[in-house]
């Protein structure tokens, strides 16, 4: 991935919580993640969706963040989406209340200030 200054929807670009880096252990396997948001369109339609990106086939270890971004490099998949609001509905995969009322929280005035970046992210992302 490389940072962009300017915000292109048509690149699909990624506003990241530097601060949520981290690392996952599953079995045999390592990943890490880092939490993120990003816009995208459907049928004119413009939503507001927040997830992370996660790089499971990295073969060594990134120093920090920006050494993942910089290196993750397989966007066939784009971020795993956790929560999307389009202005009139809103989708979030958890089933924790709580959870859900927080990305409501944090996509309505996303998408009310499209397309600035969300306070506490880094961006624009993109692949």
């Amino acid at each position: 991935m490389r940072r962009e200054d300017k915000f292109v929807l048509s690149h699909r670009p990624y506003a990241v919580d530097l601060s949520s880096f981290r690392q996952r252990f599953a079995e045999h396997d390592e990943w890490f993640m880092v939490d993120a948001v990003w816009f995208r369109r459907r049928s004119g339609v413009t939503a507001a969706c927040a997830g992370y990106l996660d790089d499971g086939f990295r073969r060594t270890a990134p120093r920090d963040v920006t050494d993942f971004l910089e290196k993750y490099e397989d966007g066939r998949y784009g971020a795993k989406c956790l929560a999307r609001w389009d202005g009139a509905s809103f989708w979030c995969a958890g089933q924790d209340p709580e959870e859900n009322a927080r990305y409501l929280e944090l996509l309505k005035p996303m998408l009310e200030n499209f397309p600035a970046i969300p306070p506490g992210r880094d961006g624009w992302w993109r692949f």
